[in-house]
């Protein structure tokens, strides 16, 4: 959890962000985060980590909430990165590479041209 809000502080797309929900356990933790990217879309985060299972969802919208990109691996896409994928404003779902938040936010920034 700590790393997610390093990335998110450290990140040059990123203006601000506001954790949204946090829960955690002995053994797990789930945090729910929306960041205000600079040029005025958002990123919602959910992250939801145990010592069994990793889920999350990056979901990267414009302030009107048109889905940009989202990233997660729930199983439901038959993608050769299952259950890794990404769904796109037009429906088409691929596989994805950037399965955590790191390499989202890298992403996110080259598509701004923000440098890193």
């Amino acid at each position: 959890m700590l790393r997610t809000l390093e990335l998110l502080q450290n990140s040059k797309a990123v203006k601000r962000f506001e954790i949204l929900d946090f829960k955690a356990g002995e053994k797990f933790y789930y945090l729910k985060i929306r960041a205000d990217i600079k040029n005025n879309t958002e990123l919602f985060i959910r992250e939801y980590m145990s010592v069994r299972e990793e889920k999350y969802s990056y979901h990267w919208q414009e302030n009107d909430g048109k889905l940009i990109t989202r990233w997660d691996n729930a199983p439901h896409q038959q993608v050769k990165t299952f259950p890794h994928h990404k769904h796109f404003s037009d429906g088409t779902v691929v596989e994805s590479y950037e399965i955590r938040l790191e390499k989202v936010l890298k992403f996110i920034e080259k598509k701004l041209g923000v440098k890193q």
